[in-house]
């Protein structure tokens, strides 16, 4: 049983792939937890995280205003971890990760909250050719805007349980003989485990971290496009040719994919754009000691340490094939 604390922190997106392991985190360390999300009925599964009364969810959808600020009333905390890859409806890049974060933030201040974290994402910048990395880089403004001391926190690829790369991939390699080595695979990346993501918020919650700084969380990996396809395969059991494919015809498909629904299509235009570039921690972040073990993680997990064990699922005889043999 956790050491219950009299301060009440309020996670937008707690039901999220980050948010629920933030929950779980800050939960251990006894916060009463309000898990702010749009369909809070469909987020019971938070609450035996915590003791009995001590996670709650709460409705707010940052694109209305007054919501996000019954959910953040006389909460000690607040974190945003609202993001999407991919817009969809109403749930366009802007308004998630621009008018979405000013939202959350504005109402972390109204409310009085000590502190406000941020989750943004390594390669955020008004000058990307990704849609997605120019809001995250816009929303990270509006955010500096409304809460000046806020601390940011810009992860690499994130990988766990239910992450949307590894899984994506393995579940490609069910049914395509071939994976696409988007040009040539050789974009690089640093993939942080979703728990050390969850440690550095819990970590800045109880007062780590710099007011104002934007931190680059990333794990002791720097692999390749292409060397993170091979693990995939290798951990997913499955043996597949790879195709190398210039960006301009990645974009071309994704466009041809375009009708499909967002969890159907391999990528979108917007994400090869992203591949385009390197996503790993920056120099002047590592330089700066703006990075996770700066954040009081000093041993990330590696990927070779957590993905083969959600990855066995995807093996030819399944969940159980250590030894069925």
């Amino acid at each position: 049983m956790a050491t219950q604390r009299n301060e009440l922190v309020t996670i937008f997106g707690g039901p999220g792939f980050v948010g629920r392991h933030a929950v779980r985190a800050l939960a251990k360390r006894g916060y009463r937890i309000r898990a702010a999300s749009r369909r809070p009925d469909l987020a019971g599964y938070l609450q035996p995280m915590g003791d009995v009364g001590q996670i709650q969810p709460v409705q707010a959808n940052l694109r209305f205003p007054d919501s996000a600020r019954v959910a953040a009333e006389g909460a000690h905390i607040v974190i945003n971890s609202v993001g999407i890859l991919a817009g969809s409806g109403a749930q366009t890049f802007s308004a998630v990760h621009v008018d979405g974060a000013r939202v959350a933030a504005r109402a972390a201040r109204e409310a009085g909250a000590k502190r406000f974290i941020h989750i943004s994402a390594i390669g955020a910048s008004a000058s990307s050719p990704a849609h997605y990395a120019q809001t995250k880089a816009a929303g990270e403004r509006a955010v500096l805007e409304e809460f000046p001391g806020a601390v940011i926190l810009r992860p690499s690829i994130v990988f766990g349980p239910e992450d949307e790369f590894f899984n994506r991939f393995a579940s490609m390699a069910r049914v395509s003989p071939v994976l696409p080595l988007i040009g040539g695979g050789r974009t690089r990346f640093q993939p942080v485990y979703v728990g050390d993501v969850a440690a550095a918020i819990a970590n800045v919650a109880d007062g780590g971290g710099t007011p104002g700084a934007i931190y680059e969380l990333g794990g002791p990996d720097v692999l390749s496009f292409r060397e993170l396809l091979e693990r995939t395969l290798d951990y997913a059991g499955r043996k597949r040719g790879f195709i190398s494919m210039p960006f301009w015809l990645a974009k071309l498909q994704a466009l041809l994919t375009w009708p499909l629904p967002n969890s159907l299509r391999p990528l979108t235009v917007d994400q090869v754009r992203l591949l385009q570039s390197n996503n790993v921690v920056s120099a002047e972040a590592a330089k700066d000691g703006r990075t996770l073990e700066a954040l009081g993680v000093v041993e990330p997990q590696s990927i070779a340490s957590v993905v083969p064990g959600y990855l066995e699922r995807f093996k030819p005889k399944g969940q159980y094939s250590h030894y069925r043999g």
